[in-house]
């Protein structure tokens, strides 16, 4: 007879009180220390139900888990749903009724896995890896790893490295194929100043999947982190992520404390200038490029937009990026387009004196001499040392 027939008036909310399974999350053992519920997702509160047995519970948790696959969007499942809801509270009675039962175990563990409810997760493979041993690698292993992956973000993103280690660690044990969990074993590795431990387990990330740029290029940085120290190290690793993120403001800044505290590390340097650059900030920008070539590894790139910073801290990026595309398609033998491209750079910033001399050179050259006449005069009148627009100027007036 099962527990469920048993006791019938204990509702399954009690029941899972006295096993420890109430609304907020219970702690696993054997794992990491478990970190507050994950941002997004609040606490489940099972429903009120009864079954016959165990048997029955664990089919219609089944059921409703099939209906909810059928019925909500792809990869939207969420324990708020419905569906989700009663599979899972279907699931819960289940185990209730026979909690040494490993396939209802399981059931219970797949079904907070597949809606992401990664802290219910990580207490149902705990208990189903008691009854069934993990076998690293299996499919139960690595929907735990998932979980455990999905912990450790969200203690990175709450600034708890320490916890995030441990839950990526974690995950690697249940799933050492695990590329995403080997690449956040590194970072939170690299930012802690073990270099070490990051480079092998970079090294190991990279070897899963060869082609992410990204992982290669953090590989490249723990072999030179040392050069920098872990503040400098481990700032650049966060602006990295808030940049991953969308949080372009606090990745500069992150960007800029990592150059700042270490004034060597030249891909500091340029992070910060690429990203200003791109956000509009040609004052940040300039900064940045000024620290990138003050190195000895500067190159081409970075002479090049530090000219771009600035000029463009002078007359405003927008100006200057209009100014280089309309010089771009005056070399490619475009001059109507060029034409078109430095008239709206005067637009853009009236005071750009090159702009209007470029303009009347497109001018001249297409034999409009009025034209030309105004945009020189315009230009001679900015930057009055400019010979060559004054000569121009002249030969525009005489319409030669």
């Amino acid at each position: 007879m099962s527990i469920l027939k048993r006791r019938p008036s204990m509702t399954l909310a009690q029941a899972l009180l006295v096993l420890g399974l109430s609304a907020a999350p219970a702690l696993a053992q054997d794992t990491a220390a478990p970190a507050p519920q994950p941002s997004g997702q609040p606490a489940f509160v099972p429903q009120t139900v009864t079954y016959a047995s165990a048997a029955d519970a664990a089919a219609a948790a089944q059921k409703f888990a099939e209906e909810a696959r059928s019925t909500y969007p792809k990869g939207s499942a969420n324990i708020d749903q419905a569906l989700w809801t009663q599979a899972a509270s279907a699931a819960e009675a289940a185990v209730l009724a026979e909690p040494d039962n490993a396939g209802y175990l399981k059931l219970r563990a797949q079904i907070y896995t597949e809606v992401g409810f990664w802290r219910q997760a990580e207490v149902g493979w705990a208990a189903y890896f008691k009854a069934v041993p993990a076998v690293p690698g299996s499919r139960e292993a690595q929907q735990a790893g998932q979980a455990q992956y999905n912990l450790g973000y969200s203690a990175y993103v709450r600034n708890q490295p320490d916890l995030a280690a441990r839950y990526f660690a974690e995950c690697l044990k249940f799933d050492p194929q695990s590329a995403q969990c080997a690449g956040w074993a590194a970072r939170t590795a690299l930012e802690g100043g073990d270099y070490a431990r990051a480079q092998t387990l970079y090294a190991q990330a990279v070897a899963l999947t060869p082609a992410d740029k990204t992982l290669a290029y953090f590989r490249g940085l723990a072999q030179k982190a040392a050069d920098y120290g872990p503040a400098a190290t481990g700032a650049f690793s966060r602006a990295y992520a808030e940049l991953d993120a969308g949080r372009k403001d606090r990745a500069l800044e992150g960007f800029q404390a990592a150059a700042r505290s270490a004034p060597n590390f030249a891909e500091a340097w340029r992070q910060a200038g690429r990203l200003a650059l791109d956000m509009g900030n040609a004052q940040a920008a300039l900064e940045a490029y000024q620290g990138a070539i003050a190195l000895p590894t500067a190159d081409a790139t970075d002479r090049f937009n530090l000219a771009l910073a600035q000029e463009g801290a002078q007359f405003g990026l927008d100006a200057v990026r209009t100014f280089r595309a309309a010089y771009g398609r005056y070399t490619a033998g475009d001059k109507v387009a060029a034409e078109s491209g430095f008239q709206q750079a005067t637009v853009q910033n009236p005071a750009y004196a090159k702009a209007w001399a470029w303009l009347g050179r497109t001018r001249y050259e297409a034999k409009n001499y009025a034209g030309a006449a105004e945009a020189y005069g315009r230009a001679v009148a900015l930057d009055p040392g400019d010979k060559s627009s004054a000569y121009y100027l002249r030969l525009a007036q005489q319409g030669k």
